[in-house]
């Protein structure tokens, strides 16, 4: 039996579509649909049943493809291995902006071992969507994705969770009332605590000190009268009793928000996880497709956020934001790294897999 048509055969089977594989074999549709049909007819058997979306696999092409694969796979990967000792080849990875920039560069630019330095890189930006789709052409090697693929074209290994906060400027904190600390006469002596009463992640000082109320980095507290101060509804004084939840909520339905997209989808995602309700913004005041923008934002006092902990842990460090409430159970947020299935016995991405997956075990 042709190799070739049984490498043809297992590219169809993962991809589900003649279009695809054509596409990450380098063929024409025309000459993909040749190579199976005469397969077929070697076989006397169907292998695929045409759907006007694609292929299915028959019975029998399920267990060829289950026989075939992790040879062929193999193959590849022994006949890859020679190329790599006489050319470097070039690793393209794909993934969200910021956890790329923040995360996958930095691991892979610093890790030295045994086996090198990695291999040259090319990294492309997109959402979780346009990164798979690239990812399944064949355009990228790697992707670190939130949503897990389905299917047998791609294959995912959980990466690591990520933790979100929500932040906002001290003084919008304040304004809001949600912590001790930005409640009249109710903060203690020696620093902010959040609604539930413990201590408010920020090493920036006690509210007050040296500059002005309801400042946690120190600094003097912006006026009404600062144009990076959003104009937001005045908040009733309180007693020192803990708000609940649905108070907490109330008064941060008052505040702007700062997002990545326009379904805000960090916010409500959060208050889906914690409040078990949608927040009342319809939009968001500052609307920007990548976190590091949002941080800055909300650094400026534009509304309120939500971002991954590693993002802001050192703007919380330096109290340029605060946290506005920690539940006892914050939102987690599950990364994937995705390959394209049977590519991870090439040596350019196997060992860059590898690799992230050891700094992940660090990351926290």
């Amino acid at each position: 039996m042709d190799l070739a048509l049984l490498r043809t055969f297992v590219a169809v089977h993962r991809a589900g579509s003649f279009t695809r594989a054509a596409a990450l074999l380098g063929l024409s549709q025309p000459a993909v649909t040749s190579q199976i049909r005469t397969l077929e007819r070697q076989l006397g058997r169907p292998l695929f049943l045409r759907r006007a979306r694609g292929v299915v696999p028959t019975t029998i092409g399920d267990e060829l493809a289950h026989k075939a694969a992790p040879h062929l796979d193999a193959l590849v990967g022994i006949a890859e291995t020679g190329l790599d000792e006489h050319i470097s080849r070039t690793l393209h990875l794909a993934g969200p902006p910021e956890f790329v920039a923040e995360r996958l560069l930095p691991a892979l630019i610093g890790l030295t071992g045994e086996d090198g330095p990695p291999p040259p890189l090319r990294a492309s930006f997109g959402n979780d969507e346009e990164i798979l789709e690239g990812l399944a052409a064949g355009h990228y090697d790697l992707a670190v994705t939130t949503a897990r693929p389905r299917g047998a074209l791609l294959n995912a290994t959980p990466l690591c969770d990520e933790e979100h906060v929500l932040v906002a400027a001290p003084d919008l904190a304040a304004v809001a009332g949600t912590t001790d600390a930005a409640r009249p006469g109710t903060g203690p002596a020696d620093g902010p605590t959040r609604a539930s009463g413990d201590p408010v992640r920020t090493s920036g000082g006690p509210a007050g000190a040296s500059g002005g109320p309801g400042r946690a980095s120190g600094h003097p507290a912006r006026t009404s009268d600062d144009p990076a101060v959003p104009s937001v509804p005045a908040v009733p004084s309180v007693t020192s009793v803990p708000l609940s939840p649905e108070e907490i909520r109330a008064r941060l339905d008052r505040l702007p928000v700062v997002e990545v997209h326009e379904s805000l989808p960090f916010v409500s995602r959060f208050w889906s996880s914690v409040f078990d309700a949608r927040p009342a913004a319809a939009s968001g005041a500052v609307v920007v497709p990548d976190l590091r923008a949002v941080l800055a934002c909300a650094v400026r006092g534009a509304g309120l956020a939500v971002l991954p902990r590693y993002l802001c842990a050192p703007a919380l460090d330096q109290g340029t934001v605060v946290c506005l409430y920690e539940p006892d159970v914050p939102p987690l947020r599950t990364y994937f790294l995705v390959v394209r299935t049977g590519t991870l016995g090439l040596p350019h991405i196997g060992r860059v897999h590898e690799r992230l997956q050891r700094a992940a075990a660090a990351w926290s």
